[in-house]
């Protein structure tokens, strides 16, 4: 079982890498918010189904369930579309230091969404993100609206994480994405239709965004969607969402090399990037320790 656990940690690791590599995608793509996670998810939704024929998978379930992974597709559908939103209007670096804060959210929700006690470190330790989060913002008052942002995509991507933790063992998780991710399609594209947005306007593809968009969709959608769902299975969403904290490091390292002087960051920005992967490998020990008492 540890060896497991290690194998499913490290596979998470990489996840969360390819994560903080969407940030970049978001930023190179041209189009707005809603047409790129629209088309991002469009993708996902065609990979995965072009994987479930290979594999001669069924995607027979039942009705209810059906709409059940339609509307938790919604949820991950509006956090990505608030995630590359916030993007756009402030920058890579205060986008992906907001998503820390999910750690925090999850501490709250988690004990009400699976009815058992608080765990004071839990919560404690997302205090401590959010302190992190704090000394990052104290000079950056000019992305306020892009703070706003970034943390409604860290609300709904906790909550996303909690639905998925009790989801994972009820089918397989190449089907539950499909829905979900056919769910999430299906709300943006009613977006689009109710805001007209179907346009050569809105969907004009600049030669790179091809590329891009092939390599979010794909690498940077299908597959880290159903892996995480898989490795649910093995660790909490707690754990989880915590080590997605690393999300900010990972990408805001690739924005500082790809966009060098667009990423400007200050010292307390690097005191606050610490205290986060601090807290990430504090929640390890304290998970490793409880499991040696047991």
């Amino acid at each position: 079982m540890q060896n497991v656990n290690l194998k499913n940690h490290l596979h998470l690791h990489l996840i969360v890498f390819i994560w903080g590599f969407t940030a970049i995608l978001g930023q190179l793509i041209t189009l707005q918010a809603l047409p790129l996670v629209f088309t991002r998810i469009g993708i996902g939704v065609l990979v995965i189904l072009g994987f479930l024929l290979i594999k001669k998978k069924s995607l027979a379930i039942a009705p209810r369930d059906m709409i059940r992974f339609f509307i938790f597709g919604f949820v991950i559908a509006i956090h990505w579309l608030t995630f590359f939103h916030a993007i756009k209007i402030s920058n890579i670096s205060i986008t992906l230091a907001c998503i820390s804060t999910g750690a925090f959210f999850t501490s709250i929700l988690e004990p009400l969404f699976y009815k058992r006690k608080f765990i004071l470190y839990e919560v404690l330790l997302g205090c401590l993100v959010v302190g992190g989060l704090l000394l990052i913002f104290q000079f950056e008052t000019q992305y306020k609206l892009g703070i706003a942002v970034a943390l409604l995509s860290a609300f709904l991507s906790a909550c996303f994480s909690l639905i998925n933790g009790k989801l994972a063992h009820s089918y397989d998780s190449v089907v539950i994405s499909f829905y979900e991710l056919l769910g999430g399609l299906f709300i943006l594209a009613c977006f689009l239709l109710y805001q007209d947005g179907f346009t050569a306007a809105n969907f004009n593809f600049q030669p790179y965004d091809y590329l891009w968009l092939g390599i979010l969709g794909s690498i940077c959608t299908a597959y880290p969607f159903i892996a995480t769902i898989d490795i649910m299975k093995y660790l909490s969403p707690y754990t989880v969402m915590l080590t997605i904290n690393l999300e900010p490091i990972y990408g805001i390292l690739l924005a500082v090399i790809l966009f060098k002087d667009q990423e400007k960051m200050t010292t307390a920005f690097y005191l606050g990037a610490f205290i986060i992967l601090f807290t990430v490998l504090l929640n390890a020990y304290f998970k490793n320790r409880k499991k040696a008492m047991i």
